[in-house]
């Protein structure tokens, strides 16, 4: 039994670390440390914005339309879309907007090839990503270059919001919330592990073609940007608004892509080069490497070795420990009843939506096993559009 003692305080111990842990060290780090003024930018650089849109035409014109309307310089802002593969009538919808240069061509490979062949036109100094299901509020360009006056910040990571939350929107609204929590935590220590692709900033000159079969492209561009020793910046005061997905379904879909897409950029970034930076390290396995690989098989264990210590120490502190550790997974139980009609329940959102994601992180590994996911995905539906992650 001391064996399984140890293995249930090791587990319990890397999870809380996991999820609360890493961020109370790196907030108590941040309270030590002296904040820094930025450098004055002296000259607004030119930006091109990119968007992959596929079969988008349901969104596309209220896209481009906030896309004109955000506050940048009209001669140093350039709009780029790709509709590589779509068969809807994006193309006509773009035709009414000759100030968007737009690359099209019938054959669809895939989000990366697209990137990779648009990022050929692109010959402005930084150059912002953003998906075609979202809207950017106005002074969103602005304060992603801000950072670029430091020179040591190679990307900038925007914020994510939830267009309303509601149903599914409810659990993705939380989840976010503490996802840019966590990023002003990691860019206040070091740098953001990893942007997403509803909005994030680099320098054109780092740039280098991915494999037109990466699943997280932005994970993997962004990761990249940290490999040539540079550091992502986090600008809360810039972001994309995106409806959540239509159904439970929808999203399980979204999330068991996005796992499976994990996987892949955990086997193809360098190790090596990772480790070679200390800072970059420790939080790159904190941050991403545990809550990955570790905690979703910890999780069941950790409530197998609950029971078998609570059957056999009746008294001991593992029976009294149980008794919370099976109100959570009840609360997520019905936490998915209410989730499946589309309905919250408070209590349960948390444990529900935090059991449903490790979950989908381990269906995601078992279709990387399985070679099962391709570039060309069928789009999960989102509320009130027809657009996908």
């Amino acid at each position: 039994m001391s064996a399984l003692s140890f293995l249930f305080w090791v587990i319990l111990g890397t999870i809380f670390y996991t999820y609360v842990g890493y961020g109370l060290l790196l907030w108590l780090l941040r309270s030590f440390k002296k904040k820094k003024n930025p450098p004055l930018q002296k000259e607004l650089p030119k930006v091109t914005l990119l968007i992959a849109s596929y079969n988008e035409a349901a969104i596309l014109e209220e896209k481009v339309q906030n896309t004109l309307l955000l506050e940048y310089p009209k001669e140093k802002l350039s709009v780029l879309i790709v509709t590589d593969g779509s068969t809807d009538n994006s193309g006509s919808i773009l035709k009414k907007y000759p100030e968007v240069k737009v690359l099209h061509q019938p054959e669809r490979f895939g989000k990366t090839a697209a990137i990779n062949r648009a990022m050929q036109e692109v010959d402005s100094e930084i150059v912002i990503f953003s998906d075609a299901n979202t809207t950017l509020n106005k002074t969103s360009i602005q304060g992603l270059v801000s950072h670029f006056s430091n020179e040591k910040v190679g990307a900038v990571a925007g914020e994510k919001k939830v267009a309303y939350e509601s149903g599914v929107g409810s659990a993705e609204g939380w989840y976010w919330r503490y996802e840019s929590f966590m990023k002003g935590l990691d860019a206040s220590f070091y740098t953001v592990v990893g942007a997403a692709g509803e909005l994030f900033a680099m320098r054109t000159s780092l740039f280098s073609p991915l494999q037109e079969d990466t699943i997280l492209d932005d994970f993997v561009l962004s990761m990249k940007v940290c490999l040539q020793g540079f550091i992502i910046a986090y600008e809360p005061a810039a972001f994309a608004t995106e409806a959540p997905s239509a159904s439970l379904g929808d999203e399980k879909k979204r999330k068991i892509r996005i796992a499976t897409g994990a996987f892949q950029s955990l086997k193809r970034l360098s190790f090596l080069q990772i480790f070679s930076k200390p800072l970059l390290a420790f939080q790159f396995v904190s941050r991403r490497w545990l809550r990955w690989v570790i905690c979703p098989v910890g999780l069941p264990l950790l409530f197998i070795i609950n029971i078998l210590l609570a059957y056999y120490s009746i008294h001991s502190i593992y029976a009294w420990l149980f008794i919370p550790h099976l109100f959570f997974y009840l609360f997520a139980l019905v936490g998915w009843v209410f989730m499946k009609r589309d309905k919250v329940i408070a209590v349960a959102t948390i444990p529900f939506y935090f059991s449903f994601m490790n979950y989908c992180i381990v269906a995601g590994w078992i279709r990387f096993l399985q070679g099962k996911e391709t570039v060309l995905w069928a789009k999960a539906e989102r509320k009130d559009s027809h657009s996908s992650k």
